[in-house]
């Protein structure tokens, strides 16, 4: 097909996942005083992706699908060589309790911090900070409930950072989704600290 180089293009180019719609509407309109492909549809783009995909296998790239879009990455096996070039240092990691508290809050999303709380049993200020500050994880409104507290969910770079299409990807997400969450505790009781450490390793490639 004419357009399947301007979509490699586009993919390579692109600093985020980029959709099949969105794709095939940047290709349908062409660039900027030039023309495009107007009959070009949605499941076209689909279907020219799954070949790219099979085209880079073999390569040092590797077309990902992850938070509902799709991007050309380095393959996993060649990170090592990437961080060389680049001299990129180890970033630090999410810590276990961080690990912990990321994956109730997408299980069960949106959720408050008392309610996630009651699943760890230990205070998650610092530890919903950090996840925020990562950009994992988001404030996404306010309860209901008395006193009205803020919401949380995962974000885009989440789904990104751990390599998922999206949340059903989780394994076992219905069932766990399913179990009902202990009571919140009561806000006048005592609260256990919880001590936030950081360690190293190396994050996902993208």
């Amino acid at each position: 097909m004419e357009w399947a180089r301007v979509l490699e293009a586009l993919l390579f180019a692109a600093t985020e996942p980029m959709e099949p719609s969105r794709l095939a509407a940047i290709l349908r309109e062409g660039p900027e005083g030039g023309q495009g492909w107007p009959e070009v549809k949605e499941q076209e783009v689909r279907d020219e992706l799954a070949q790219l995909s099979e085209r880079l296998a073999p390569r040092g790239l590797i077309l990902r699908e992850v938070a509902g879009g799709f991007r050309i990455g380095t393959a996993p096996d060649l990170s090592g060589w990437v961080a060389k070039l680049k001299g990129v240092a180890r970033p630090p990691r999410l810590s276990p309790p961080a690990l912990e508290t990321m994956a109730v809050i997408a299980y069960r999303q949106p959720i408050s911090r008392a309610e996630v709380e009651a699943v760890r049993g230990v205070d998650c200020s610092g530890t919903l900070d950090t996840l925020v500050e990562r950009g994992v994880i988001r404030i996404t409104g306010r309860s209901e409930a008395p006193g009205r507290p803020i919401l949380y969910g995962t974000t885009p770079l989440f789904l990104e950072h751990f390599g998922l299409k999206d949340l059903e990807e989780l394994p076992n997400s219905e069932e766990l989704r399913r179990v009902k969450l202990p009571a919140p505790a009561d806000p006048g009781g005592p609260k256990q600290e919880e001590l936030i450490h950081e360690a190293s390793e190396p994050a996902p490639q993208s």
